[in-house]
């Protein structure tokens, strides 16, 4: 059992390793350009995921500093590359669909307007 002085220094040792944490993620946010992005470390709050982005915000849940830096930067990397390349692709995809979907839908209804004039 830990006695007190022990528990406080363990609890500054963690707020000071979340502090540097902040710290570098807000010098990668700044030099990447990143300025619409909140850091949370949640170390051992998740199972199978080492970080991810929520509801803007980046959630790291690796325990060790080290560990939750690399996941850090793994996820501004994708959060980047989604916001700025996949999102927007996949918002033009779906434009052209539905431009698609509206023609289909003209030309099924002429022969379905026609073939109902044979019966």
């Amino acid at each position: 059992m830990r006695g007190n002085g022990e528990s406080e220094r363990v609890s500054s040792a963690d707020r000071s390793a979340e502090a540097r944490l902040h710290d570098r993620f807000q010098e990668l946010a700044t030099a990447l350009e990143v300025h619409n992005l909140q850091f949370r470390w949640l170390p051992k709050q998740s199972g199978s995921l080492s970080g991810e982005v929520r509801n803007g915000i980046l959630y790291v849940y690796e325990s060790t500093e080290e560990k939750a830096f690399e996941t850090v930067k793994h996820e501004l990397v994708d959060y980047i590359l989604t916001s700025k390349i996949v999102s927007p692709l996949v918002g033009l995809a779906n434009l052209l669909i539905k431009s698609k979907e509206t023609d289909i839908y003209r030309e099924k209804e002429k022969i379905v307007d026609l073939l109902s004039k044979l019966f």
